[in-house]
């Protein structure tokens, strides 16, 4: 497990909260399934090549919503890896809003 912690709200206006890189994916994945977006956006724990600094680090995808009847195809639209970055959002929600928004 790579290093390092932060403190914040998960939505805008909420409580901080104290969250490991574990903590982060788990709760950004909570925050997918409300917004009913399991099958467009992916979340994962990761260092991108920065495990030995002070994380949490986290990566986003973002896939092309299926149409009715189709199956998703898996192919990555967007992406973003947040590495060293989280601590500097205003919300952990961020995370989502800001790669929604440029899609």
């Amino acid at each position: 497990m790579e290093p390092g912690a932060v403190t914040l709200p998960l939505r805008r206006g909420g409580r901080p909260v104290p969250m490991d890189a574990r903590a982060i994916a788990r709760h950004l994945q909570a925050l997918v399934a409300d917004r009913n977006l399991a099958d467009v956006v992916r979340v994962r724990e990761g260092c991108a090549g920065g495990c030995t600094g002070r994380g949490p680090n986290v990566g986003v995808t973002i896939y092309r919503a299926p149409r009715p009847g189709e199956r998703g195809d898996h192919v990555a639209i967007g992406w973003k890896t947040y590495v060293y970055s989280i601590g500097a959002l205003n919300c952990l929600a961020a995370v989502i809003d800001d790669n929604l928004a440029s899609r």
